[in-house]
């Protein structure tokens, strides 16, 4: 039976021609729901919690000989993670040909270097899987680009082309490469509309067969296990000569209709859209609060927060945290600090003043770390990313500064990550105390390898049991914070949040639900901080630490230990 949603949808984005997407659109979700019967009913509130806490990896993060590296990935979450991680977001394990796995060869496929599906599956079965849908791009060796340029029929409007001299100055690009490359083809010379690199060739949605491929890639996942699906860089995925082509109506009316295909199909899946751009534009893609992504990456938490502790100043970090507003119950963000990407800075355009910002910048290039660039229509090129390990961002290697206080204050920062509303999303390298991998980015000369070093399980292991290495303590001290976070409600994505008026040193939160109430402090300095806590935050029976269960109740009044977390419960 037609979907009014979904058919609604589909003349918005294809008029007319709506009616030739319609039938096929319909035999398809009938196959996955007669094959994979829904598992929930619609739903009125986002199905999450204080205990959802995702893992962000690449298959192959952990490596042992002999063994597929999904297997071992595997076995090393659940060593180490259960109780603390619930969900792995696992990053393209799909063949690929460049950028380390987003330039997709086949959507379907399990990289053989990888593992197989089974592989996939085992991993599922303890923990949450999110998947990639790479849907912007294929890579230009994938079978369907082939078949384009061999003038397949089937494929022939698969891609983006561009003919003659259009004006495309207004196109705006997340990398300084060119927005077109040109291929040979059967029919001669086509150049190719290439958003990220000369290897990831864009996908023509404009085209209705290929929106049903997608779908149907969509719900393929849904099949092999994933209950979170992250929309890679879906912002640019509609092409209009004479726009900027990011943040179409027909790109968010694409995401719209994945979201009714799944709330149809599969409707404990969970859309997460990827936009690493400007704060306000990063909230359009909930829509009204019920009918887009459930989640979306809070882009501009990475670089506050890393102001805040560079700076030791809570300032622009709290007046942003005190803003923010979910349009519904429904919807929460994917909170983080730290991904395979690097820092992103146009989130906080607007938000961070102009100075502020290059002192970011500077400081990442004090640490060891690299910037990229993006064009601006201009033609001159501003600051995209920094590349840079998170840890290594907040601490100079080369300072000579205590080990012991940088490991604080790290702890510091993804300790406000956790308590912030939403759904904590934790890369491998933040929770393992990795340092920037300068090496491998000089030697590949990608500035993002400076953040994507892999393991051998051996040596991991045995890092991570020795007390005195940076590994040990990084992976207790977070330990520690998520055992705290799981047992508690009120860290829960729907939870009250208030942000407290504190001295600036100082980013103070209030978490509440009808049950229980939570006080979370961070000092953001090295210096001890006494402070009294406003009367909002004064319960009758004052407050009892989460984190030192044996040490005395307090009241009004607190003394801050530098770089101190302290989570407190009520009473």
């Amino acid at each position: 039976m037609t979907d009014p949603q979904i058919a609604s949808l589909l003349i918005q984005l294809y008029g007319p021609g709506a009616a030739g997407v319609q039938a096929p659109l319909d035999a398809l979700l009938a196959r996955h729901i007669a094959t994979h019967p829904p598992k929930a009913a619609a739903r009125q509130r986002v199905p999450l919690t204080a205990a959802d806490v995702m893992l962000i990896t690449y298959g192959d993060q952990v490596r042992e000989p002999g063994i597929p590296p999904l297997r071992t990935l595997a076995g090393f979450c659940e060593r180490h993670l259960r109780g603390g991680v619930s969900a792995v977001h696992l990053l393209p394990h799909y063949p690929y040909t460049s950028d380390d796995g987003f330039a997709v060869t086949d959507y379907r496929a399990v990289n053989p270097n990888l593992g197989t599906w089974e592989d996939v599956a085992a991993l599922g079965r303890s923990f949450d899987l999110m998947f990639d849908a790479v849907f912007n791009h294929l890579s230009a060796q994938s079978g369907w680009f082939q078949r384009f340029l061999a003038d397949d029929p089937a494929f022939r409007d698969f891609f983006v082309t561009v003919e003659g001299n259009p004006d495309l100055s207004q196109v705006v690009r997340p990398r300084a490469l060119p927005l077109l490359t040109e291929f040979a083809s059967a029919s001669g010379p086509r150049r190719v509309w290439t958003t990220f690199s000369a290897d990831q060739v864009d996908l023509n949605v404009r085209n209705p067969a290929v929106l049903l491929a997608l779908l149907d890639t969509l719900l393929f996942y849904v099949a092999r296990g994933a209950r979170f699906l992250r929309l890679d860089a879906i912002a640019y995925l509609w092409k209009e000569i004479g726009t900027p082509c990011i943040h179409l109506p027909q790109t968010h009316a694409v995401i719209q209709l994945m979201r009714a295909v799944l709330d149809r199909a599969a409707p404990e899946t969970l859309l997460i859209t990827e936009t690493n751009v400007p704060h306000r534009d990063n909230l359009s893609y909930f829509g009204n609060g019920t009918n887009e992504a459930q989640l979306v990456y809070n882009f501009a938490l990475p670089p506050l927060v890393l102001h805040a502790l560079l700076r030791g100043n809570a300032t622009h970090l709290a007046h942003w945290a005190a803003a923010l507003r979910l349009p519904s119950d429904q919807v929460t963000f994917l909170n983080f600090t730290a991904s395979h990407d690097g820092i992103g800075l146009n989130p906080v355009r607007g938000i961070l003043p102009p100075a502020e910002i290059d002192f970011l910048v500077d400081r990442c290039q004090a640490h060891g770390g690299f910037i990229s660039y993006k064009d601006n229509p201009d033609g001159s090129k501003s600051p995209y990313e920094m590349n840079i390990v998170y840890f290594d961002a907040l601490s100079n290697a080369a300072a000579g500064e205590e080990l012991d206080v940088q490991v604080k204050r790290f702890l510091v920062s993804q300790a406000i990550m956790l308590a912030l509303p939403g759904l904590p999303g934790i890369y491998v390298h933040s929770l393992l105390g990795s340092r920037n991998d300068r090496e491998a980015t000089l030697a590949s000369g990608i500035p993002r390898r400076i953040n994507r070093r892999k393991f051998l399980r051996a040596e991991l292991e045995r890092e991570l049991t020795n007390a005195n290495s940076l590994r040990h303590r990084v992976f207790a001290g977070y330990r520690r914070l998520l055992a705290a976070r799981v047992r508690h409600p009120a860290f829960g994505p729907l939870a009250a949040q208030q942000v407290l008026q504190l001295p600036p040193t100082v980013f103070g939160l209030l978490r509440s639900t009808s049950d229980e109430t939570l006080l979370a402090l961070h000092n953001l300095t090295r210096e001890p901080v006494s402070l009294r806590l406003p009367a909002e935050a004064n319960p009758r029976n004052g407050w009892r630490s989460l984190l030192a269960p044996t040490a005395t109740p307090f009241n009004s009044t607190v003394t801050l230990a530098p770089y101190e977390v302290l989570w407190a419960a009520a009473g």
